[in-house]
């Protein structure tokens, strides 16, 4: 692939160009040329881009993209533990989510709020002072 023009390489990326200048700004891409002042990317710095793109969309810092991309690693590894740690929060989360928005779902009062014994009780739980995460976990150790 022949070096394509900034404008190019944000529609084939589907990014704005002021993305691109800031990527270029922080250090994680250069451009391959510059072509009468304007810049140019090539494959390997397209794929670069594509890279801080999927990252981000991961949940990836900048900083840890920058670093994955300059020092890789063991730092790679450190930075993938982290995030499925956190997804793996993120999904228990949803999950206590999904079984209290199920039960209130099929709940057979007509005012689960005021006649759901379950949803008082959580209720009760919060008025106590506890945040709906840890009312899950009483629920779900």
């Amino acid at each position: 692939m022949d070096p394509v023009p900034i404008g190019e390489a944000a529609r084939l990326l589907k990014i704005n160009t002021s993305a691109l200048r800031y990527y270029e700004e922080i250090g994680l891409v250069r451009p391959a040329a510059r072509v009468g002042g304007r810049r140019t990317y090539g494959r390997a710095e397209l794929r670069r881009l594509a890279f801080v793109q999927m990252a981000q969309e991961l949940g990836f810092s900048l900083e840890v993209i920058a670093e994955v991309l300059d020092q890789p690693g063991g730092r790679w590894h450190e930075a993938i533990d982290a995030q499925i740690a956190r997804l793996e929060v993120l999904i228990e989360q949803a999950r206590r989510a999904q079984d209290f928005l199920v039960h209130a779902r099929e709940c057979t009062t007509a005012n689960p709020v005021q006649e759901c014994t379950t949803l008082a009780h959580v209720l009760d739980r919060r008025v106590d002072g506890l945040t709906l995460d840890e009312i899950a976990k009483e629920h779900h150790p």
